[in-house]
């Protein structure tokens, strides 16, 4: 069992920057893909970002050249740098886990994505 905690979410103008964290909890962190998705009020969840266990990444274009994910295994922590903010990148975001067997697997389906946090509001201002 995977518990997974969002945090740094909040309000910020047009063209500025946020980092997310996302504290894991349970064993076996560095055989997680780690993946951050986001849902806007009347959208459906898109994922934003995703990590592979030997810290290979994926975006897709929506996020490419403005967010950065990362993980720090040694705190069991996932990160999401967002830079160059926009009022489109209004939305809830959550992060989400899953085993990975393959150490250079990257996921992305938000149906592979076994568990998930609770989100944390990012508000972008124009």
């Amino acid at each position: 069992q995977v518990h997974l905690v969002e945090s740094g979410g909040g309000s910020v103008q047009a063209g500025g920057s946020l980092r997310l964290s996302c504290a894991a909890s349970g064993d076996n962190y560095s055989r997680l893909c780690m993946g951050w998705f986001r849902q806007a009020p009347g959208k459906d969840r898109e994922g934003v970002a995703f990590i592979g266990r030997s810290g290979t990444t994926y975006y897709p274009n929506s996020a490419k050249g403005r967010f950065t994910i990362s993980r720090d295994n040694a705190k069991n922590t996932l990160y999401l740098q967002m830079d160059t903010l926009k009022p489109e990148d209004t939305a809830m975001y959550y992060c989400a886990a899953t085993y990975c067997w393959s150490p250079t697997k990257v996921e992305t389906g938000r149906t592979s994505f076994a568990y998930w946090g609770q989100g944390t509001q990012v508000t972008v201002s124009s």
